[in-house]
């Protein structure tokens, strides 16, 4: 029998998920429950099988796997709100920011699976790069969850203590990625094309490059030696770009992304 699914929070982050999971056909649509006070806003999902409700007593009691995907500041409310439906064969995840496992097992006050998932906006596209850490999991149970998030793009688990890390490299690298492309179209219209033309180009050429390292598994620089020659444009281009700090800067970027994290 199929996991029923309680995704607690029907915003852009619960519903790209619903939406994933029914693309990749990893679940049918009647199995997931998605939870929103507002459920003119999340109508689509109703249109295509899915289950909609404002009551999460109701969604958590008649599913085996509850997704929390709120506000940060309404975990513990939320949580507190059906804690008496939640059962040894239930498991949670969060796919909220900033709360570490630990808070979540205080507030359930009961043992059970527990996951914390990192994905990044991508997910809207089942490309997201989702971190994942657990608690009190079975491997059975692992599985599932790494399963259902690889429906969304690509999972890794790592230890919870990365999870700040993993918001830098996998959440805001989108940002810095889109950065990179934009800078790129920008050039590409200083040397001829028009914006919409540079635009394809950056961006299927990024998306190219990337997918030669996942699919092959290869070291960017085993990448960059097949494309510089000697004396060539390419070359010429990266030298330029770091003599004007461009690796340095990102790095002292990622570093500083990370510090506001620790600190607040």
């Amino acid at each position: 029998m199929n996991k029923k699914i309680a995704i607690i929070g029907g915003g852009n982050l619960g519903t790209a998920i619903a939406e994933g999971l029914i693309k990749s056909k990893f679940c049918k649509p009647s199995d997931i429950t998605v939870t929103k006070r507002n459920l003119a806003t999340i109508q689509h999902l109703a249109a295509i099988g899915v289950k909609i409700t404002s009551d999460n007593v109701a969604a958590v009691k008649a599913s085996d796997l509850v997704i929390l995907a709120i506000k940060p500041w309404q975990v513990i409310d939320v949580l507190n709100g059906f804690l008496k439906q939640l059962t040894s064969s239930h498991m949670v995840v969060s796919v909220v920011t900033g709360v570490l496992i630990q808070d979540i097992e205080q507030a359930l006050t009961k043992q059970l699976a527990v996951c914390r998932a990192m994905p990044n906006t991508a997910i809207a596209i089942q490309q997201s790069m989702t971190c994942l850490s657990f608690s009190n999991s079975s491997s059975t149970q692992i599985k599932y969850v790494t399963d259902l998030f690889n429906t969304v793009g690509k999972t890794t688990v790592i230890d919870e203590k990365l999870m700040d890390a993993a918001t830098v490299l996998g959440a805001c690298g989108t940002a810095y990625a889109m950065r990179y492309i934009r800078a790129n179209i920008q050039g590409g219209i200083e040397i001829g094309f028009d914006s919409a033309t540079a635009n394809l180009i950056a961006a299927q050429t990024v998306k190219g490059a990337a997918e030669l390292l996942l699919q092959k598994g290869t070291h960017p620089e085993q990448e960059i030696d097949k494309v510089t020659t000697p004396k060539g444009c390419t070359i010429a281009g990266l030298n330029e770009m770091e003599h004007q700090g461009f690796s340095s800067s990102l790095i002292k970027g990622i570093a500083t992304s990370y510090n506001k994290i620790l600190k607040g």
